[in-house]
């Protein structure tokens, strides 16, 4: 939650895309109240009682109504930061992995 509040308070995105380790309730909440619709899958881990959808969005917001190719376009997106990477592993220019808060807020600030 601080490095989302943190990136929060250097730009202001139509989206935050994240994988599934994200989908908390205080998560969404913080992003929807911010004006940034939350994009991460359902993590069925999270609760002994798992729904039927894939985005918590689609349940969490009555708000926002988005169609599922809409929200599987946008979560792709991060298929492609993910190969960049892999790219940039390969090349043996080093890892990008960031440990610690101030190195993922560092690499936060870099993504937007």
């Amino acid at each position: 939650m601080r490095v989302t509040r943190d990136a929060l308070a250097v730009a202001q995105p139509m989206w935050m895309i994240s994988d599934s380790a994200y989908d908390t309730l205080n998560w969404h909440d913080h992003l929807l109240g911010a004006g940034v619709v939350p994009v991460a899958p359902y993590n069925t881990r999270n609760t002994d009682e798992p729904k039927d959808i894939e985005y918590r969005i689609d349940e969490h917001s009555e708000e926002i109504q988005l169609k599922q190719s809409t929200l599987d376009k946008t979560y792709n997106r991060r298929t492609g930061v993910e190969r960049t990477n892999e790219s940039v592993k390969d090349c043996g220019l080093g890892r990008t992995h960031a440990r610690g808060r101030v190195h993922a807020r560092a690499q936060a600030f870099l993504a937007l």
